[in-house]
């Protein structure tokens, strides 16, 4: 038998109790059987310590055996291991109490020695069975997770590499996708969104000007004015992003067709390519929209030089209500100290 049982026996009867000890000991080897005459401690041990099965008499001082079995239930981790109440009662109402309670099993005082030991074996092999099928879920959990993990690593890179193939032919570097994804992941977290969303809107943000890959580089690489025509024709690119996104049945990319079309519209209605305004534009696309102005303010481009700090936070505050949702705004700079990490972290190596 395993020497690694652990058998705990509740009953205020010396004599009971050390003759059910001999009989665990037997069965299992030295040190497998706990005994305890007083129920509280036994119910304090069994809450901390692994158990294979629990034996209780029925009357005991303080606590009685149904007493102790509804205490031993209540504790979640001890709702599954086999208990054994012992009576000396043929009272069918007790036994249906302990029945409701929680009870695995009965035996009957004086206790019968080849009974004892037929249930005692089958209610341990019961409990190891139990313990690795949890074990062996915990573990199955485990290695769904790491795989859920690794397939969504691999479409977040996969996302990422698509954006800066769309950033790239504007002339923007990678580091754009990086700190504007993560001043959208601290908005929303400002904002008290479900994790699981958060983790979304960063990973999706990155996509917002994928819809670039459909306009023509002689009006996307211009190097001076635009154009009105011109301007009409680049202005396409977020029902563009949204044309290529939206029918995907992937969330991660129905939220990125969200954010692609709706991240150049303003809170008043003056944006583009719906002029929608307030709360009909979508939450993801407002958060990108102060995310990536921000990041764009302060990033050098080609055709400018970073705008310094206090001067993008001023534009942000004093176009809160017209360009920008005033919600947004405001858990931007509620998230002031993690904008600095990422500006610290990331400007020296975009050569800001």
């Amino acid at each position: 038998m395993n020497q690694n049982a652990r058998i705990a026996i509740v009953d205020d009867s010396i004599s009971a109790l050390t003759y059910m000890a001999e009989l665990v000991t037997a069965m299992f080897g030295t040190d497998t059987a706990i005994p305890f005459t007083d129920p509280v401690a036994a119910l304090k041990w069994c809450g901390g310590h692994d158990i294979d099965v629990i034996i209780v008499d029925y009357v005991m001082p303080d606590i009685d055996g149904l007493q102790f079995i509804e205490k031993i239930r209540a504790l979640p981790s001890r709702v599954n291991v086999p208990l054994v109440m012992v009576t000396t009662s043929d009272d069918r109402d007790v036994r249906y109490q302990a029945l409701q309670l929680g009870a695995t099993d009965f035996l009957q005082k004086p206790v019968d020695r080849i009974e004892f030991v037929t249930r005692i074996r089958n209610l341990f092999t019961l409990s190891r069975h139990h313990q690795q099928t949890a074990d062996y879920a915990v573990h199955l959990a485990e290695d769904v997770r790491r795989a859920t993990r690794d397939i969504v690593d691999r479409e977040q890179e996969t996302i990422l590499v698509l954006s800066r193939a769309a950033e790239y032919r504007d002339n923007e570097t990678g580091l754009h996708l990086l700190r504007m994804s993560r001043y959208c992941r601290f908005i929303a977290e400002r904002l008290g969104l479900p994790a699981d969303e958060i983790d979304i809107i960063q990973a999706a943000a990155p996509m917002h000007d994928i819809g670039k890959l459909g306009i023509p580089d002689h009006v996307l690489l211009k190097p001076g004015p635009l154009t009105d025509d011109e301007r009409r024709i680049i202005e396409r690119h977020p029902q563009i992003g949204w044309d290529i996104l939206a029918d995907s049945k992937a969330r991660l990319l129905q939220v990125a067709g969200d954010i692609a079309l709706y991240h150049h519209e303003k809170w008043d209605g003056t944006g583009y390519p719906r002029g929608v305004a307030g709360q009909a534009i979508p939450l993801v696309g407002r958060i990108v929209i102060v995310s990536d102005v921000f990041d764009a303010l302060t990033s050098r481009r080609p055709y400018k030089e970073p705008w310094p700090l206090d001067d993008a936070c001023a534009y942000l505050r004093d176009n809160s209500g017209t360009f920008f949702d005033p919600r947004c705004i405001d858990a931007f700079f509620n998230a002031m100290d993690d904008v600095h990490g990422v500006l610290k972290c990331h400007r020296q190596s975009d050569g800001t």
